[in-house]
């Protein structure tokens, strides 16, 4: 029986409330009744609140935690991320795949409530059938959601306001720099999806992510988060595929196979007029990939980190 994300997600964000002040979040409730926990925007949140921000995005189907990562001598804090359910986990719940947009606010949303608005298509492809009374969602901005916005959500995802929850987090703040390096398994997911692949024969995955510098502007933080990812993550997935399909796949899924990659994401985003619409969707992905057969036993891997890239971003000024 397929698990129920959104109950998952709800358990562990009334959890997260109950930290609010060792975690240094802020919780309040809208007009309509909607809880809002602010991991970011006027509280100060931290490390760990961007770990169970990124937690409760995979519903709890994921083991995160901090560590250190070595690159070529240089010492970086990272986090690493696991989940044996990455379909599910990573497509089903934690992908940024629903724009909302309404009464003049916008946000990505990712978390398990895309799941009961299924505005996505993907969904479709994961054979998922989530049914909840309740419905969470994790938003990427620095504008708390408004009575309005909230009423539009709930009403999208079947439920009343009040059975509501989103954390929001802005980019250039510790929270939302934390889970935003957590999603380098989600990226090699999202790109297997677009190469036409079936994500649900991916039996486990585990990867690694170093934390970007916290940026003064949120700008700069969409800048240095995606180049974590894109030049130095890491993901080693366990797949139900043959040697043949694994060899040929392997090399188009790490960044490098995008005609974008080798610049600061920063730099080119703003050659394309700060328009995530002109760029190479197929940048979207870990620095380095590695396929492992559970028929074989074999594994191919492709890609690799790139230190120089890395430290223009995080240190550089670019």
């Amino acid at each position: 029986m397929t698990p129920s994300l959104n109950d998952r997600a709800a358990a562990l964000a009334d959890a997260m409330a109950d930290d609010a002040d060792a975690l240094g979040v802020a919780v309040a409730r809208l007009s309509n009744g909607a809880r809002v926990i602010d991991c970011g925007i006027d509280a100060h949140g931290g490390l760990d609140a961007g770990r169970r921000f990124a937690e409760i995005c995979m519903a709890g189907l994921c083991s995160l935690s901090f560590a250190p990562l070595t690159i070529e001598g240089r010492w970086l804090p990272a986090i690493m991320v696991s989940t044996d359910h990455p379909a599910l986990a990573c497509l089903g719940s934690q992908y940024a795949g629903w724009r909302l947009d309404h009464d003049g606010y916008f946000a990505m949303a990712s978390g398990p409530g895309r799941a009961l608005v299924r505005a996505e298509d993907l969904y479709d492809d994961l054979d998922v059938d989530e049914r909840s009374r309740s419905a969470v969602l994790c938003l990427e901005t620095r504008e708390p959601p408004t009575d309005a916005v909230a009423a539009y959500a709930a009403e999208r995802a079947g439920v009343e306001p009040g059975a509501l929850t989103l954390l929001v987090a802005p980019t250039a703040s510790l929270a939302g720099g934390v889970q935003i390096a957590a999603r380098v398994v989600e990226t090699a997911l999202h790109k297997l999806h677009e190469l036409d692949f079936d994500v649900r024969r991916v039996r486990g995955a585990i990867g690694s992510c170093p934390l970007p510098p916290v940026a003064g502007k949120d700008v700069e933080g969409i800048g240095r988060t995606n180049d974590a990812v894109l030049y130095a993550g890491q993901a080693h997935l366990t797949v139900e595929a043959g040697d043949d399909e694994l060899e040929a796949l392997a090399p188009k899924v790490p960044s490098s196979a995008s005609s974008d990659y080798g610049e600061p994401f920063g730099t080119v985003l703003e050659r394309a007029d700060y328009d995530f619409y002109k760029l190479d969707p197929m940048l979207f992905s870990p620095a380095e990939v590695r396929l492992t057969s559970v028929e074989s036993g074999r594994s191919f891997a492709a890609g690799g980190v790139d230190l120089a890239v890395l430290e223009r971003s995080f240190w550089g000024g670019a």
